[in-house]
C-alpha cells in the first residue's frame, strides 16, 4: 500500500466518520419522524414516485445524507425500509471517494426495490453495494425529472431529492447499505 493510498484511506475514513456523528445521535423515533417527512416530500416534489411506491416491492428512505469533500470526500446517513408502510428494518448508508471533489451538501435519496428478489437480496446480504442495474433520478432547482411507469424495466430506481448545499465531482457510486443494529 503507497503512502498516498494509505493517507487517503485515513482521511475518508475519517471524514465519513465525521460525516456520521450527526446521524448516531438520533433515535430510532426521530429517524421515524425524518423518513415520514422526507417521504412526503418525495411525493410532492418527484413526479410518480408515490405510483412507483406503490408498485414497489420494498422503499428504502435515507432522509438526509451529510456529504462533505475536498480532494477526500465521505458521505453518511440513516434511513429504514418501507414495506407498505411499515418499517421494517433499519439502514446506514456510507460512501467514502477520492478525486477531485470540493463542497458540502446534504440530500435525501429512496430506492424503489422493484422486484420480490431484488429486495430479498437487498435484506439478505451483509452490506449492500448500489451496483449498475439501477436507474438514478434527480431533482434539482430548474425542476425534476420524473419517473414514468410506463418504462419501469429495472429491478432498483434511486432518487435523489431535497439536495441543499453544493459539492462538484462526488457520486453515489461506491455507496454501501448496512442494516442497523443498536
Amino acid at each position: 500500500m503507497s503512502n498516498w493510498t494509505r493517507r487517503g484511506f485515513i482521511a475518508a475514513t475519517s471524514l465519513t466518520a465525521a460525516c456520521s456523528a450527526t446521524g448516531l445521535s438520533k433515535s430510532m423515533n426521530q429517524i421515524d419522524m425524518d423518513i415520514d417527512a422526507a417521504r412526503a416530500d418525495l411525493f410532492r416534489s418527484v413526479p410518480g414516485t408515490q405510483q412507483l411506491s406503490s408498485m414497489a416491492a420494498g422503499v428504502l428512505i435515507i432522509p438526509e445524507v451529510t456529504e462533505a469533500g475536498l480532494f477526500i470526500g465521505g458521505s453518511y446517513g440513516e434511513g429504514a425500509l418501507l414495506i407498505g408502510d411499515a418499517k421494517v428494518d433499519y439502514f446506514s448508508f456510507s460512501a467514502a471517494s477520492i478525486g477531485p471533489q470540493i463542497g458540502v451538501q446534504r440530500f435525501s435519496h429512496a430506492l424503489f426495490f422493484m422486484t420480490q428478489e431484488t429486495l430479498a437480496g437487498f435484506r439478505n446480504a451483509d452490506g449492500w453495494q448500489l451496483g449498475v442495474d439501477a436507474e438514478f433520478v434527480y431533482k434539482d432547482d430548474y425542476g425534476s425529472l420524473g419517473v414514468s411507469t410506463n418504462t419501469i424495466n429495472l429491478p432498483v430506481y434511486a432518487v435523489v431529492f431535497g439536495q441543499y448545499g453544493a459539492i462538484i465531482g462526488a457520486t453515489l457510486q461506491g455507496a454501501k447499505y448496512s442494516r442497523i443494529r443498536r
